[in-house]
């Protein structure tokens, strides 16, 4: 039987980013969100004298060579674990193409889960456990590494650890935070498509207008980390830290009141940012405006949070209930803007509902 594994998604509740580094890359700062949504990635191997890959998906916009980030893992997975495999992938697409929510790079790690529970490696009947930072033993860390994992791609080791997970240098580096609690979530997915490469090359542009340095934004990105890691750890209500696994906050739990969230209780929301928007809504003014809506500020059905997801194109909402998310999509689609209602997806649950029965 094949191994089915859901492949979830990211959005970035902030995003900040340094000018331009001597070597062609960029400093940022970021917490990625898990999601309910998923693409479902379906993995067969068996051991063979020789390795010999063969990669389909249901969408033409995806590359079915080495060019593809769950090949990509696939290969040097087989490689540091020192085994010839006769493996097969196919991606069923779900979620946007190039929509910022790190479809791609979940797609590899989906690839890796499957890998090891066809070839024994992990009995699938064992189940997922959490990322564990100090043993590093979280699926995939013990075999193949974070390190082997940001060689496909900056977001792709996130996806080892999923939930709220800060992500540093250029977002390859990553700590699990605690989980804040669930909220809904609406992800709106434009018609039009933003180039991540050009979005680069935009900030490039402001940077230089700017004056602003490599040296001076590592500095602001340092203060930056150290304001999440304390507005997530002031999380936590009093006694709980370090208390199980996940850290995790329902709604109301420990809060001054049972419809406040930790989102709006610890002040996160008032000044996290997607330095993106700076230039990508100048190049697409119709996201910025898709981005109000989604907001709804001064409204009663007002987003805990609304942003640019990565650089785009694809922009979210976070919404304390069903009824606010609801009512986002509605203004979407009144607007012609196609919309998926989801929730955020802590990490005890990511691992959970990764493998299909």
């Amino acid at each position: 039987m094949p191994t089915a594994v859901r492949s979830h998604a990211k959005v970035n509740l902030g995003l900040y980013i340094g000018a331009p580094r001597p070597d062609g890359f960029h400093g940022l700062t970021t917490v990625y969100q898990t999601l309910e949504l998923y693409d479902l990635v379906t993995v067969r191997a068996q051991r063979a004298a020789a390795t010999a890959l063969r990669l389909s998906s249901n969408d033409k916009r995806v590359p079915t060579d080495s060019r593809n980030t769950a090949w990509k893992m696939v290969v040097l997975a087989l490689e540091a674990l020192g085994i010839n495999a006769e493996v097969e992938i196919t991606i069923e697409k779900r979620l946007p193409v190039q929509g910022g929510l790190g479809a791609g790079s979940a797609n590899a790690v989906a690839a890796l889960v499957g890998l090891e529970v066809e070839l024994g490696i992990v009995a699938k009947d064992r189940g997922l456990p959490p990322f564990e930072q100090e043993a590093l033993e979280g699926w995939g860390t013990q075999m193949v590494g974070l390190e082997i994992a940001a060689r496909v791609g900056s977001d792709v080791p996130l996806f080892l650890i999923g939930g709220a997970v800060l992500g540093l240098d250029r977002g390859q580096q990553v700590y699990p935070l605690p989980d804040i609690e669930r909220v809904w979530c609406v992800v709106a997915v434009p018609a039009v498509g933003v180039s991540t490469p050009q979005a680069f090359r935009d900030w490039d542009a402001l940077c230089a207008t700017e004056g602003l340095t490599a040296n001076a934004s590592a500095d602001k990105l340092n203060e930056l980390s150290r304001a999440y890691a304390s507005a997530f750890a002031g999380a936590i209500p009093k006694g709980r830290q370090g208390a199980g696994s996940s850290g995790v906050l329902s709604v109301g739990e420990g809060l001054a009141g049972p419809q406040e969230s930790v989102l709006v209780r610890t002040g996160i929301s008032s000044w996290i940012q997607n330095d993106f928007e700076r230039v990508v809504f100048p190049q697409h003014p119709s996201l910025g405006e898709i981005k109000r809506i989604l907001a709804a500020s001064g409204t009663p059905e007002a987003a805990l949070h609304a942003s640019l997801s990565g650089s785009g194109s694809a922009l979210y909402g976070l919404y304390l209930t069903r009824g606010d998310a609801e009512a986002a999509q509605e203004r979407l689609r009144a607007a012609g803007v196609e919309s998926r209602l989801t929730r955020t997806l802590p990490r005890p649950a990511y691992w959970g509902d990764m493998l299909l029965p």
